[in-house]
């Protein structure tokens, strides 16, 4: 197939074109390479995926409207899996422009893109769970009311999912949208609890811990994230025009036990911690139902933290050992 992915040269991009490719796909890849964290990890993720040959990369944000276009007329995708965005529920509270910019209006692009593209291709795209905001019922569900967020990052994806309805209605694209629910695993973003916990293990720093450790996490490895797209990728017929899933990892685990796990894969005895109270646009748990996803393709989540992390370690301390600074 011809799978056009915007934001390749992110954690969940990159992992998700690599896959693509080994199974044979020719894929083409958008990144506009941006500092929000670390260039150098971007560079490396697309280094990797340049030595595939099905694999071409462009570098282009999806808020410049004539340069995705062009990509879209010369590519002609059979499927795009929108990835790009402003990341970071704590980032967006001082910095609420480039939110608008690049998932209000460069989601707009996207669409706009998808529509005009004589290929008409299927939309799949990454919402969050942080839509779900102060909800205390658990396990998220689909069907819950999500109305209240408290980020402006989360109202951005909310409002993504409304887009992406507007424009199956109107112009009867598919679109399907995915709640990702705390991805790690290797090449993870820096921003990302797994890495700046990791990074402070390390380097002997305290590890600031909000809501004084209390805090619960639906930990989502990166190749099950990966899996559930890549299986709606390849089923074409049997979705709906319109959907939204959650992709998680259907349990919701301790803080504290991610903290002491990370610590015995990197080695530290004795991690510092520094005990914060909640964070404002922070939530206190986060727990996916995947029920629906799994009706819908089989997605059946199968890495607890106690496989993962491990894996994650081996790859950050190898990552650390010829990071370029």
């Amino acid at each position: 197939m011809r799978i056009l992915i915007t934001g390749s040269a992110g954690f969940i991009g990159f992992h998700l074109a690599r896959r693509l490719l080994a199974e044979g796909d020719e894929v083409r890849g958008v990144d506009n390479f941006n500092d929000y964290y670390m260039v150098a990890l971007k560079e490396a993720r697309n280094a990797q995926l340049e030595k595939e040959s099905g694999f071409a990369g462009r570098r282009v944000d999806i808020a410049d409207k004539a340069a995705l276009k062009a990509v879209f007329d010369e590519f002609k995708p059979e499927v795009v899996v929108n990835l790009a965005a402003q990341a970071g529920v704590r980032y967006s509270i001082d910095n609420p422009d480039v939110y608008a910019e690049s998932n209000l209006v460069g989601f707009l692009n996207v669409l706009e893109c998808c529509r005009h593209a004589e290929s008409q291709p299927r939309l799949l795209f990454a919402s969050s769970s942080s839509v779900y905001g102060g909800i205390q019922e658990m396990p998220f569900r689909e069907d819950m009311k999500v109305d209240t967020p408290i980020s402006l990052y989360a109202a951005t994806k909310k409002a993504n999912e409304l887009m992406a309805h507007c424009y199956s209605h109107l112009y009867g694209m598919q679109t399907l949208g995915f709640r990702f629910f705390t991805v790690y695993g290797p090449w993870g973003r820096p921003d990302l609890a797994s890495v700046s916990f990791a990074e402070k293990l390390v380097a002997g720093k305290p590890i600031k811990v909000f809501n004084n450790g209390d805090m619960l996490r639906d930990f989502t490895y990166v190749d099950d994230i990966v899996d559930g797209l890549v299986r709606c990728v390849r089923k074409a017929g049997g979705l709906p025009q319109y959907a939204i899933y959650n992709i998680g990892n259907h349990r919701s685990e301790k803080l504290m036990d991610m903290i002491a796990i990370l610590a015995k894969g990197l080695g530290v005895a004795d991690p510092k911690l520094e005990f914060m109270p909640m964070q404002p646009g922070d939530v206190y748990a986060t727990y996916a139902s995947v029920d629906k996803l799994h009706e819908a393709v089989g997605y059946e989540p199968t890495t607890p933290l106690s496989v993962g992390l491990p894996k994650f370690c081996e790859w950050f301390k190898e990552w650390k050992g010829k990071e370029v600074k």
